[in-house]
């Protein structure tokens, strides 16, 4: 079964083996359910199905409410958190970069051979609403092989390329600040699980203290040390749906034990470990 839910059964992922590639969440009442800040290594697009909340993505606060689909690309900093008293629902899908890129490629909406950001962060168009919903449905749904699930996300996906914006989303630091700055992300991600310090991110991106924190910030919409925690959190999330040991991940990931991994992870995903891991396919 490739469905499994969380305890409270207010939160279900899914996810299947055989569709490595893609990842979806259901949250039936979300006013309890608050994420720090915080990216995704995938491409995310959400769908508000009930009530109204609040969504921060790429340095701005934005209301959304039933019937909004939320775009967020991969490495763009956000958090979608519910309003005071208001109930609210939702669905996500998590895209492999990868996958999405190769798609992009075959149907020429690539940026010469790299994955083509998106410009939108908020779409009020009912048909992708409408489509993002179905896919959702389709992804659930038991009685459906991986063939059908497969294909109804290279439609949908295929026909997004042409409804939203693909320009992009990164922000305006100059060209050779994102070289330095992505020189800096690359080395943190590499060794996200080690005793990482300042002055070897500085090393490494060829910058002083005072620009790194300044520049990454900037470019990134975060400090270099909640980067690394968030990319700890990434590298758990994707051992956990390996099915490796939550004991294990929080060693593997370099959190001093267990019961810290579980308070950050918690913080980030809005689930526990063990609630997320529930939902490896069998």
């Amino acid at each position: 079964m490739a469905v499994a839910k969380a305890k409270s059964n207010n939160q279900r992922f899914w996810r299947d083996a055989a569709l490595p590639f893609v990842e979806a969440q259901r949250v039936r009442d979300g006013r309890g359910v608050c994420y720090e800040k915080h990216s995704h290594d995938t491409f995310s697009i959400g769908a508000i199905t009930g009530g109204a909340s609040t969504c921060w993505n790429r340095g701005h606060s934005h209301d959304v409410q039933t019937g909004s689909v939320v775009v967020i690309n991969p490495e763009d900093v956000h958090a979608c958190n519910p309003v005071d008293g208001v109930l609210w629902s939702y669905q996500m899908i998590y895209v492999d970069t990868v996958w999405l890129r190769d798609l992009q490629v075959e149907i020429g909406a690539d940026v010469a051979g790299d994955f083509a950001m998106f410009g939108d962060i908020i779409a009020n168009d009912p048909a992708i609403y409408r489509d993002l919903t179905g896919l959702g449905h389709a992804l659930f749904d038991r009685d459906r092989d991986a063939l059908g699930k497969e294909t109804a996300m290279v439609s949908f996906f295929t026909g997004l390329q042409g409804r939203l914006d693909r320009r992009g989303g990164r922000s305006d630091v100059g060209a050779g600040d994102n070289r330095k700055m992505r020189r800096a992300a690359s080395y943190i991600r590499a060794h996200c699980a080690d005793a990482v310090t300042l002055a070897d991110i500085c090393s490494a991106a060829g910058v002083s203290p005072s620009y790194l924190v300044r520049a990454f910030k900037q470019a990134f919409g975060m400090t270099p040390h909640a980067f690394l925690i968030n990319c700890k959190i990434q590298r758990a999330r994707h051992a956990l749906k390996r099915g490796e040991r939550i004991v294990d991940v929080a060693f593997d990931c370099g959190f001093a034990d267990q019961a810290h991994f579980q308070r950050v992870f918690k913080r980030l995903m809005a689930v526990t470990p063990r609630q997320y891991a529930l939902a490896q396919a069998a």
